[in-house]
């Protein structure tokens, strides 16, 4: 077990160095000069000495490997420059950000896995009952409608029309529910139909036939061992999303005008703040590894026998 832990960490090195790589990579390829887009975000109207002097001091007039090595050395102290547009070190800006991003993230990861579980589990077990229709229903709904729409939706009817909640910013759990619940309307599609489809697949296995044939409670077969081993593809998906919520809510801050993560990136496009884009990739980079990470040693607890597998392939 230790040893299938230390491989996984392990494997993370090697990929976090080439997204920091592409990161560079696309940057210089990148049609923008560092530098006309510092003098443009701050209104000036640089000459060529002004240009080369601030090409001198971002380092750009050196090599490229020593670019990357130094631009590689600031990420592991995690200093991402300083923002053009603010003249703030760009991680003290994005830290003060993270929270309330995490703080949506947690709230729609909550939401999902309280309706899709029971939603899903029932859904496999009662196969073509109401609630299966009911599930597939709600599942093809989560997957059509965009988030943007569902979030303009939900702010005409429970904000406009009843004023239950806020229409934007943060504060209280009140301002929480709106884009919570649009966030985690197509996970919520997403899981049930994985984990519907899961619990049909393992109620057919041998384990299950068998534990039958010992004269176990039905209940206890399906609640301890099937919703345990079907739980697993759900998981799975909840650490690729974890990471795409992270980093991906960008759509719903915006509507809900939530002070968060992604709703800096934006900002940071739209002015050229290469600094910001580039700890914003990179971080990016970081959340998914460390929550698939996360996820893999989550399955190890629930299915032992993954790392007896990864021991055989060692």
């Amino acid at each position: 077990m230790g040893s299938y832990v230390l491989k996984r960490i392990m494997t993370i090195v090697p990929i976090f160095l080439i997204a920091t790589l592409l990161t560079f990579g696309m940057i210089n390829l990148s049609p923008v000069d560092p530098a006309e887009a510092y003098f443009s975000a701050a209104h000036i109207q640089a000459t060529d000495e002004m240009l080369d002097q601030k090409r001198h001091e971002f380092g750009l007039d050196q090599p490229l490997l020593i670019q990357y090595v130094n631009a590689l050395i600031k990420i592991c102290q995690l200093d991402f420059g300083i923002s053009y547009i603010t003249n703030q070190p760009v991680w003290e800006e994005i830290s003060s950000r993270i929270p309330a991003t995490i703080q949506l993230t947690l709230g729609s990861l909550l939401i999902a896995i309280l309706v899709s579980v029971p939603l899903g589990f029932l859904a496999g077990i009662k196969k073509n009952s109401g609630i299966d229709h009911f599930s597939r229903f709600l599942s093809f709904v989560g997957a059509s409608i965009p988030s943007f729409w569902l979030g303009y939706l939900f702010i005409f009817f429970f904000s406009v029309k009843l004023d239950l909640f806020p229409v934007e910013g943060t504060g209280t759990w009140r301002h929480l529910i709106l884009p919570s619940v649009t966030l985690a309307f197509p996970l919520i599609a997403l899981y049930t139909r994985l984990l519907r489809t899961s619990v049909l697949e393992n109620s057919q296995e041998s384990y299950v036939l068998f534990a039958r044939t010992r004269g176990i409670h039905e209940k206890i077969i399906m609640g301890k061992h099937v919703l345990r081993i079907a739980i697993s593809p759900m998981i799975t998906g909840l650490g690729m999303n974890l990471g795409n919520l992270m980093t991906g809510a960008i759509i719903v801050e915006a509507v809900f005008s939530w002070p968060g993560f992604g709703r800096y990136f934006i900002e940071a496009i739209f002015n050229r703040d290469v600094p910001v884009i580039q700890g914003y990739v990179v971080l990016a980079a970081g959340i998914f590894l460390i929550s698939n990470l996360i996820v893999d040693l989550i399955q190890m607890y629930l299915d032992p026998r993954i790392s007896r597998k990864g021991r055989q392939y060692q």
